[in-house]
């Protein structure tokens, strides 16, 4: 029972790292319409200025986090002016194929400027805390506690704020929105910058549990993806739970057989949407 306690809060606390950065896709997606494959790839640079605002500046972790936070949505805005704006009419695969260039292109970046050897963030406060014969390491209780703080914070944002409500008018009918006076231009780039800053803060959070690596950012875009189409596309919802359910089944797949604990995941991905194609949350008109 210690052990099996113990995996619910290690699931627990991956299920929010995994539902801050869907969240981040989704958003992309209710109002961009935009399967943004670059995602991971601002994932990954995430946990790389994290790493090198303690390293190389010799920040405090926090710190470190909120600038990696804040570098990365400045380039996921930069991103949307200047390559997915001038592509906004062009067919579906256009954007498609431009955000995988931009993910191997910061691939590319990061091994040239820190090696193709995957490098370990301290945890800012090591040890571990004892819970009634559960143990826990502080660093899973602080992402956990950190995610579900930032889920709050983007909750409130786009339900009880005006910039927020332009956020949601949009993903439900772009046009509608422009007619109305919405700048929809300008709402598309806070929504790139919303969902980079998500990338990262969840990049931060997982970098002292798990080793940084130029391609971890490819391995978490097939855990978002399959999130968002688990949960349903463009749901917000829908992109927590499927976060957590795909959390939960990696972690408790691991009973079964370490090695394929991920592959029970995805099955379980197909599974569901053998028998509920459109996900298990529609996304509200």
């Amino acid at each position: 029972m210690t052990t099996f306690l113990q995996q619910i809060f290690n699931a627990l606390a991956l299920g929010g790292v995994y539902a801050l950065v869907a969240l981040g896709l989704t958003l992309v997606y209710g109002v961009m319409k935009i399967p943004n494959f670059a995602h991971g790839g601002l994932y990954m640079l995430g946990a790389y200025l994290t790493y090198a605002g303690l390293s190389t500046l010799g920040l405090g972790y926090v710190p470190a986090l909120l600038l990696s936070a804040v570098c990365v949505a400045l380039l996921a805005a930069l991103m949307e002016r200047l390559i997915f704006f001038p592509l906004r009419d062009a067919p579906h695969v256009h954007p498609m194929i431009a955000a995988l260039g931009v993910l191997f292109f910061l691939e590319a970046g990061v091994q040239l400027v820190w090696g193709a050897d995957f490098k370990q963030v301290a945890e800012p406060v090591p040890g571990i805390l004892n819970l009634g014969g559960v143990t826990i390491t502080w660093q899973r209780l602080i992402v956990l506690a950190a995610s579900v703080l930032a889920m709050l914070g983007l909750n409130f944002f786009l339900r009880r704020t005006l910039t927020g409500a332009t956020i949601e008018a949009m993903s439900q009918n772009r046009e509608g929105a422009r007619l109305v006076g919405i700048n929809t231009a300008q709402v598309g780039m806070l929504t790139f910058a919303i969902s980079g800053a998500l990338a990262a803060i969840g990049a931060a959070l997982i970098a002292p549990i798990v080793s940084v690596t130029p391609a971890m950012g490819e391995i978490m875009n097939l855990k978002v993806f399959a999130i968002i189409i688990l949960g349903g596309m463009g749901s917000v919802p829908g992109a927590i739970v499927g976060a957590f359910l795909l959390a939960f089944a990696e972690v408790f797949g691991g009973y079964i057989n370490l090695d394929f604990a991920e592959v029970i995941g995805f099955a379980m991905l197909v599974i569901v949407l053998a028998i509920r194609p459109q996900g298990l949350f529609r996304r509200a008109a």
